[in-house]
């Protein structure tokens, strides 16, 4: 692939670049399954698990880096694989890369709706079926296509426009975190701690929980690949890219680990079971139990939604890209190669994502974690190609 002159109109600033990488990796997960992490691993053994799987993708990390700086251009993944393995390495990776992508945002359009049930018990109206066991309403169902649908066309209207939302969002999701971080220290107790900071007898026991634990943690780290995506689109010295992607990680892990901790010295061992036992968002139940409120709660479950926003927001940019250097490369029909005349987006592979994201509700909420089981063996097949192509 010789260097060619870029179509992408350069907007994205250094800080735009973290949010996005940021944003992708805190989105659901920190609300919804830091209390199967603590019961899983212990509080300490838990947030040790995290450090480890960030070690792991920090060398992943590093190698994006290294491509990154060496080739900036849109695709990352497609343009490493391409020059390391030929047409067929690079169709098997980006397809890989996609599918997880895509996946995820998906998904994001049926968690949206599910979250407001949790805000607003009453939200749930007009049954309609159900698929697998999920029961899907009018409401539901109106309320995933509405999202899926704004987030589509702010996609369209340009990666600025796209990156602006995501530092908003953002913002909220570092500030409903800090919050329970701070409460938890002033309000918890260490007594809290006992009998929950590792699980196991003994230290071969507790090791073997810390690595099962560990083992699940990439997926919550799947996103900071999005800014080779984009990489025609930054305008930030080729050697700071590398850095802000390494950034995003330690932030990420950081931000896992705090709350990990945060949740454990706020709650004792019978509080988060019988908060698993109840509405299963421990992390919001430590907010309200910190602050003795349970509008507390809510303001966490909020910070939740917008990380939901924040994820769905980075895969479009990141499928869209792929699809785009795939289809330059003829490797997809051409049509996805078509660029919106004002905004400078591949507009056709946006509509065919966010498309698919306004379908995806119609097939219920299961229907979807085991698309979802499918893209994150894709994304880590794409991380570990890169990686043999470096």
């Amino acid at each position: 692939m010789e260097q060619k002159t870029s179509e992408f109109d350069k907007v994205l600033g250094a800080w735009d670049i973290l949010v996005i990488a940021f944003g992708a990796m805190i989105g659901w997960g920190w609300v919804v399954s830091s209390g199967n992490w603590i019961e899983s691993g212990g509080v300490l053994g838990a947030a040790i698990a995290f450090a480890i799987g960030g070690i792991m993708i920090f060398f992943v990390g590093l190698t994006y880096a290294e491509l990154t700086a060496a080739m900036p251009q849109c695709g990352g993944e497609h343009v490493f694989s391409y020059r390391a393995m030929g047409s067929t390495g690079s169709f098997i990776c980006t397809w890989a890369i996609i599918l997880g992508y895509v996946s995820v945002a998906c998904f994001e359009a049926c968690a949206f709706p599910t979250i407001i049930t949790y805000l607003w018990p009453g939200f749930l109206k007009g049954y309609l079926y159900t698929v697998a066991g999920f029961d899907v309403y009018a409401s539901w169902l109106i309320v995933a296509i509405v999202i899926a649908f704004l987030i589509m066309i702010i996609n369209i209207n340009g990666a600025k426009t796209a990156a602006v939302l995501q530092t908003v969002l953002t913002c909220i999701i570092g500030g409903a975190g800090i919050i329970l971080i701070v409460a938890s220290v002033v309000t918890g107790s260490v007594d809290n701690l006992q009998g929950q900071m590792f699980v196991g007898n003994g230290t071969g026991e507790a090791m073997k929980s810390i690595i099962k634990v560990a083992v699940i943690t990439p997926f919550f780290f799947i996103g900071f690949d999005v800014i080779p995506q984009a990489a025609e689109e930054i305008n930030v010295p080729l050697k700071k890219i590398g850095m802000i992607m390494i950034l995003s990680i330690v932030l990420a892990v950081a931000f896992y680990a705090l709350i990990i901790l945060g949740v454990g010295y706020v709650m004792s061992p019978s509080d988060i079971s019988s908060s698993q036992a109840g509405s299963g968002l421990v992390t919001a139940d430590a907010m309200a139990k910190a602050f003795h409120s349970s509008i507390m709660s809510k303001v966490l479950i909020v910070g939740g939604m917008c990380g939901i926003v924040t994820s769905w927001n980075s895969f479009l940019i990141g499928g869209s890209r792929a699809m785009y250097s795939m289809a330059e490369s003829y490797m997809i029909p051409r049509t996805f190669h078509k660029l919106h005349k004002t905004h400078k987006t591949p507009v056709n592979a946006l509509y065919l994502i966010g498309g698919l994201s306004i379908l995806a509700p119609l097939f219920g909420r299961k229907m979807l974690v085991w698309i979802v089981d499918a893209g994150n063996f894709g994304c880590c097949l794409a991380y570990c190609m890169v990686s043999l192509s470096f």
